[in-house]
Formats: structure tokens, C-alpha cells, sequence
């Protein structure tokens, strides 16, 4: 009989797994209806406040993501594993902010950093569940995909809520077009001067690739990479090569909402 059980409980895993939306349309359809686009492109908002008010597309496809079982994710290919964790992240780092939504238009908070605890910042705090546990925002960050995909880009796809950011995907990420929206991702996040350029000093950078700057090997070799990404300020003809000094600049920890825009 635990023979039979066991078998059973195999088959719907496996069914599961391979009936999982890895087109995360629902994540989809609520990016674009509440991400705003701007600078060409090159940025993005959200509208937190009028997805407070209709929270239940969030919900539910969050609910969808923490339904997956260990085995399931085991069985999937290395590019939807993480495609799903990327968009874990931002999915429920929005949950994050709209959880506390009332905080954010009272002005008791300004930054998702205002949500942390005496003795943990908002990262460390347990408030979902993903692969049969309970988890934080830097475990999935920190012990899943930066330990399990060597894979630098991510960087530019993990949306932490503030304008210094990356911009947030107005789509989700897809395992069939992940190469190619990561690598859209970086080549914007670099081309937005007002995060990442060159000027008469030579190259400024987010903050981002001093804090991760070993995910990124040698990283004005990284860059050398992307220069034509770089957009120069104006009047400046410096280019990228092996003498380019690098220098880190401010992070805003503002929260990017269409309100801040």
C-alpha cells in the first residue's frame, strides 16, 4: 500500500511540474498592467497604490508559486528554474509593498529599508513559502541562485523596490527567452547615465557592482564587455579600456512608485 501511496504521490509531482505555467502568464498580464516605462525605455515605476487595491492577481499567482514542490523544480531545466526564482523575487518583493502600502502613503516609510526590524533588514524577514519551506527574500537571492547559476546578469533582474534599481521588467521572465531578457536587462540597466556611464572622471557604476563585484570576475573586464552599452556624457570622448578608472555612485533607496517618478 506505501508502495502504491508513493507512486501516486510521484505521479503528481510529475504532473504538476509538467503542467506549471512556465510562461507566468498571470505574473505577465500584472506587469504590464501596473509597471510604468519611461526614459525610453530605460526605466520603470510601479503602481503600487492600484495594486494594493486589487491585491488577489498577486496573490494568487504567488499562491501558484509556493503550490511547487521541491521534487517539481527539481525536474525542470536549468533556464526555468531560474526564470521562476527571478520572478519569485519580484513578485514577492511586491507583496512586500503593498503589504505595507498604508505606511508608504502615511510617510511612516519612504524605502523598502524603512520595513526592516531592530534585528533584521526586510531581506531577512520570512513572510512566504517556496519550495516547501519557509524563506527569505536573501535566500533566494543569496543561497539559491547566486550559489546555483553562475550567471552575473541576474544583477540586473532582481528588483529590490528602490529607483536606483534595475528597472523592473514590464514581463516576466521565461525560460524559452531568458538568454535574451537578461541581456536585455543589462545592456539597459548600463545604458541608463543617470546609474552607470562614463564621463571626464571615467566609468561610474551602481553600487550594485561593488556589492556583487565578485559575482562579475574581473569586472572592468566585465564592462569592457558592454561599452558600447555605456552612454558618454555630453562633451566627453573617454573610452572604456584597461587604464579607465571605476568609482561607485549613491544608491537611492527611494521606493520606485509612480508617485516618486
Amino acid at each position: 500500500m506505501r508502495g502504491f501511496l508513493a507512486v501516486l504521490l510521484l505521479l503528481s509531482s510529475n504532473a504538476f511540474a509538467a503542467n506549471f505555467d512556465h510562461a507566468h502568464q498571470a505574473l505577465d498580464k500584472l506587469l504590464k498592467q501596473y509597471v510604468v516605462v519611461y526614459d525610453n525605455g530605460l526605466k520603470s515605476a510601479v503602481n503600487y497604490t492600484e495594486l494594493a487595491r486589487e491585491p488577489h492577481q498577486l496573490t494568487d499567482y504567488l499562491a501558484t508559486l509556493s503550490s511547487v514542490s521541491l521534487s517539481s523544480y527539481q525536474q525542470w531545466n536549468a533556464n526555468q528554474q531560474l526564470a521562476f526564482l527571478i520572478n519569485a523575487y519580484n513578485a514577492f518583493t511586491l507583496q512586500l509593498i503593498i503589504e505595507n502600502n498604508a505606511a508608504f502613503t502615511s510617510g511612516d516609510a519612504t524605502s523598502i529599508r524603512d520595513l526592516g526590524g531592530f534585528f533584521s533588514t526586510p531581506w531577512q524577514q520570512t513572510f512566504f513559502v517556496l519550495l516547501e519551506q519557509e524563506r527569505t527574500l536573501d535566500w533566494i537571492e543569496h543561497e539559491k541562485i547566486r550559489i546555483d547559476f553562475a550567471e552575473p546578469r541576474i544583477h540586473a533582474a532582481l528588483v529590490c523596490a528602490a529607483i536606483s534599481c534595475p528597472k523592473l521588467r514590464a514581463e516576466a521572465f521565461t525560460a524559452a527567452k531568458l538568454d535574451a531578457q537578461l541581456e536585455d536587462q543589462m545592456v539597459t540597466f548600463l545604458s541608463d547615465t543617470d546609474k552607470n556611464g562614463l564621463d571626464q572622471q571615467g566609468l561610474y557604476l551602481s553600487k550594485i557592482f561593488d556589492w556583487y563585484r565578485q559575482d562579475f570576475g574581473d569586472l572592468k573586464r566585465y564592462m569592457q564587455s558592454y561599452s558600447q552599452a555605456f552612454g558618454n556624457k555630453a562633451g566627453n570622448k573617454q573610452d572604456l579600456n584597461a587604464e579607465t578608472p571605476i568609482r561607485f555612485t549613491d544608491y537611492n533607496w527611494q521606493l520606485n512608485s509612480v508617485e516618486n517618478l
